[in-house]
């Protein structure tokens, strides 16, 4: 079995930022891909951020220049730094490894 948590959620003010963790554990030795999603109520799932193994990272044209991966000295955690952060923002974010394994959420709010 494969467990994934995100945290790092939270409540952070316009123009702020926060850091989203996703640490995968179990039967799994490294995560090669990562793709972090984000859902708002009566909303699909909205991938917004993703980077497969060899290193190539692609942006939604939604945070592109304000959200970044990156990676952990362990292969089991991967980050999305957010800056700048908008109400639009708002929503629970979900980190989906090697294209199977989905976390719980985490939320995060912008608001003043």
């Amino acid at each position: 079995q494969v467990q994934v948590v995100e945290s790092g959620g939270g409540l952070v003010q316009p123009g702020g930022s926060l850091r989203l963790s996703c640490v995968a554990s179990g039967s799994i030795s490294s995560i090669n891909t990562v793709g972090w999603y984000r859902q708002t109520p009566g909303k699909r799932r909205e991938l917004v951020a993703v980077e497969l193994s060899g290193g190539y990272r692609n942006y939604s044209d939604s945070v592109a220049g304000r959200f970044t991966i990156s990676r952990a000295v362990a292969k089991n955690t991967v980050y999305l730094q957010m800056d700048s952060l908008k109400p639009e923002d708002t929503a629970v974010y979900y980190c989906l490894c090697n294209l199977r394994y989905w976390g719980q959420g985490t939320q995060v709010t912008v608001s003043a």
